[in-house]
């Protein structure tokens, strides 16, 4: 009887302690499923692009602004190209860098580059960091040197806009529009146009560069309120 006892005890012991371990295996799993799911939600960045397309797209418009004759090349536009629209830039192409997106990579740290490097190209010539009191020993650029630059950067510009065509409409348009942008500065500096035709060329610069600053707005209501605020033209991948 004291044996039966025993085994009855040993049993009743033992169910219970399958059974509250599998109670716990169960609450382990499950607290294992939300810490993935915390780290998964912690590891989630921001979408940089609108970033970098209002960097770009407020001063392109401004530069362009000058272009089309409304004011004079001044601190203003320097500054934004420093700032906006290149140190911007450059982060956004350093969060696309993180985020493993190698065309948002390497446009926007480029087009940051190119500000800083339009900027440079102003500048220097009229600065020099070693005697103060000396014009600087770095000669402005000349016309056809501007022309091979504009042009440079127009064929990348080119090159990249192929690299829009499984995206939006609104990104074609935006790469588009500055690869023609590039072009039209090549021919203006490389034969001396000056007047209406050169003011038409920074009429052009600002409807790129509005186009860009829809496309970064668009992103950005468009996430924030869930659905399409903003149409950018998205084409539909076929199944």
């Amino acid at each position: 009887m004291d044996t039966f006892l025993l085994k009855l005890g040993f049993a009743f012991v033992s169910t219970t302690i399958l059974k509250n371990l599998k109670y716990a295996a169960k609450a382990l799993i499950e607290v294992s499923a939300q810490t993935r799911e915390t780290i998964v939600m912690s590891d989630k960045l921001a979408n940089p692009a609108p970033l970098g397309l209002l960097g770009f797209g407020i001063t392109t418009v401004l530069l362009n602004l000058h272009n089309a004759g409304l004011f004079g090349l001044n601190s203003m536009i320097l500054a934004m190209g420093l700032v906006y629209g290149g140190l911007a830039q450059v982060i956004a192409g350093v969060m696309e860098f993180r985020r493993g997106n190698t065309f948002g990579t390497v446009a926007f740290t480029s087009y940051g580059l190119f500000w800083w490097s339009l900027v440079m190209l102003l500048v220097f010539p009229r600065v020099n960091f070693w005697d103060a009191t000396s014009p600087s020993p770095l000669q402005a650029t000349s016309g056809i040197a501007t022309a091979a630059y504009f042009f440079m950067w127009g064929l990348f510009t080119f090159a990249m806009f192929f690299g829009t065509l499984k995206s939006n409409r609104a990104l074609q348009f935006v790469f588009m529009s500055l690869a023609i942008l590039f072009f039209l500065l090549t021919i203006r500096d490389a034969f001396g146009i000056t007047g209406t035709l050169a003011n038409l060329v920074g009429v052009e610069g600002v409807i790129c560069g509005f186009s860009a600053v829809y496309l970064a707005l668009a992103e950005v209501l468009n996430e924030s309120h869930g659905k399409t605020i903003l149409p950018v033209g998205k084409i539909w991948k076929q199944a």
